[in-house]
């Protein structure tokens, strides 16, 4: 079959998923975050976290909640890497040392997954199962619980700033959510062929006669939740382009289904949270116009294989699966930077220079397209405030989003938003790239290295979780550099989402008059769009220019 053909079939399969599963699962997320009834099981996690399911929190109070829960995460999972070697199902595996425990709890925690180490080398059984991959379904309940608020906030009228209950959020997310479409996903990856056991490395003999370490493991568990819950770390060093991980094509196109999934579909339900499905339409259409921009232009890269190795050998087949291809790996490539994922069916640093360059500015877009599990969403819907307040000051009329006037402390809430992450990435590559330690982990010099630290710096405070292979990042320095820009990525702008939330939720409605910008049409579509696309280019250019397009033009 014709390869370009090949190319435009899979992706037309993964659109016809996508629309069958985004409205079935949008409008059940909708009722599980607006639904007053509790579940046996829920009212049961309720009792064991001594919490009260039938308050209502302020938002300070559910942003508190969220960040304790999220700061016992990290010290348990932190004590977990430190302790592993005491504890069963080990692996004959050290301990993590501090600097790399660290790194690995603030990781998993952020929904980040970043892992300086190899898995299979590195850690046990007990600490895949019990430590990583709860926090695969938690950090994502996390994100969705965050974006339900937002949705409620703007929902609300006078609330005196109340949007919810942080504990009941997490606890349906979970149980009603995550842990059933995980279950599913998972036995499909088993009858694939994906592993699931508890088997200790086995040596075995090869062909020539020499032996091989094969390492088995709870690895389509861990394979489900870390692709639907935009997590991405990978129970091998290689992550999905493992057999064990993603066994053939179908499996694949499985995989890059279950990432994006649950972002558009918390969009959907985004719409039926706030009245109006036709709002959540022009957030998934926003999304989608975004994503197909990426998947072209990777796809593009990839296939034309642009540059003398890829000519000479006749294909840009350098660092991917020969049961993929290229369109299948720009495809997982364009999905896993689009979402905050970070999982990989091939390895980044060898795509060509302007698919790394695309996949780059994927992360640096702010994923949001269609963006994290809940981070996506009140990304694209920060931006739509961007867009409502621009628009209003062209016309001479106050701001207004779904009602909710936009006024200064709204936009100043918006505006440092928007800065936390661009400062980030550009503070932490200069600090990489001016450090003599942060230069050691670098495997090149000019464009390409500098676009090592670039990507990585932009992986870690976007929550993504990708990396250029040949960066060397588990080192003290790495280790710490990273962790605390997840931490902060994650976290910082998280508050002033919930901040945000909260004002949209104790404010009035103001009703639709002449001069009110329809927020659901193609015409908002097209400015939600551009307003992303400028407001990232004028950050991220600069950068982009010393790195992945000097890259391509040389």
């Amino acid at each position: 079959m014709n390869a370009v053909l090949a190319a435009v079939l899979q992706i037309l399969t993964l659109v016809a998923a996508l629309a069958l599963g985004v409205p079935l699962l949008g409008r059940y997320l909708a009722h599980i975050y607006t639904s007053p009834q509790h579940l046996r099981a829920e009212t049961a996690a309720y009792k064991a976290l001594k919490v009260d399911a039938e308050a209502d929190q302020h938002w300070r109070s559910y942003a508190m909640s969220a960040l304790g829960f999220s700061l016992a995460g990290i010290l348990f999972l932190f004590a977990f890497g430190r302790l592993q070697s005491l504890l069963p199902l080990d692996g004959g595996n050290d301990p993590l040392p501090s600097d790399g425990a660290w790194n690995t709890a603030v990781s998993f925690v952020t929904n980040t997954n970043w892992q300086w180490y190899s898995g299979e080398a590195a850690t046990g059984h007990l600490i895949q199962m019990a430590g990583l991959a709860v926090q695969n379904f938690v950090s994502a309940a996390v994100g969705l619980s965050v974006a339900a608020a937002f949705a409620r906030g703007l929902a609300r009228t006078r609330s005196q700033g109340r949007i919810g209950n942080f504990w009941v959020d997490l606890v349906r997310t979970t149980l009603r959510v995550l842990l059933p479409v995980a279950f599913v996903v998972a036995i499909v990856l088993v009858a694939a062929g994906a592993v699931q056991n508890l088997h200790p490395v086995h040596e075995m003999t090869t062909l020539t006669g020499g032996t091989q370490p094969l390492t088995g493991g709870p690895v389509a568990s861990q394979e489900a939740i870390k692709e639907l819950g935009t997590n991405g770390g990978g129970f091998y060093n290689v992550n999905s382009a493992h057999p064990f991980e993603n066994p053939n094509p179908a499996t694949n196109l499985l995989e890059i289904w279950a990432i994006l999934v649950l972002p558009f579909s918390m969009a959907w339900a985004f719409g039926q949270i706030v009245g109006d499905r036709r709002q959540g339409g022009a957030v998934v259409a926003t999304m989608a116009t975004l994503l197909t921009v990426g998947i072209t232009l990777l796809t593009w890269a990839e296939m034309a294989g642009p540059g003398t190795a890829p000519q000479l050998a006749g294909a840009a087949m350098e660092g991917k699966e020969a049961r993929f291809g290229e369109a299948a790996t720009a495809l997982f490539a364009a999905a896993t930077t689009g979402t905050s994922t970070g999982a990989v069916n091939g390895m980044h640093e060898s795509l060509t220079a302007p698919g790394g360059g695309v996949a780059l500015f994927g992360m640096m877009l702010g994923e949001i397209a269609p963006g994290g599990v809940g981070s996506g969403l009140y990304g694209m819907l920060m931006l739509a405030v961007v867009t409502v307040f621009l628009c209003g000051l062209m016309v001479g009329r106050t701001p207004e989003y779904l009602g909710k006037k936009v006024s200064r402390d709204e936009m100043g809430l918006v505006a440092v938003y928007i800065l936390t992450t661009p400062t980030l990435v550009l503070i932490g590559a200069a600090v990489a790239l001016t450090a003599p330690a942060g230069l050691a982990g670098l495997s090149a010099d000019g464009p390409h290295g500098l676009s090592e630290a670039l990507y990585a710096v932009t992986s870690a405070a976007n929550n993504n979780g990708s990396a250029f292979a040949g960066i060397t990042s588990g080192t003290p320095f790495w280790n710490t550099l990273l962790g605390l820009l997840m931490l902060l990525g994650r976290f910082v702008p998280m508050v002033f989402v919930l901040a945000l939330a909260g004002r949209f939720a104790a404010a009035n409605r103001l009703p639709a008059g002449a001069g009110t910008l329809p927020t659901h049409r193609p015409l908002f579509v097209g400015l939600l769009t551009g307003v992303a696309l400028v407001v990232v280019g004028l950050t991220f250019v600069p950068a982009l220019m010393l790195g992945p397009i000097v890259e391509s033009l040389s």
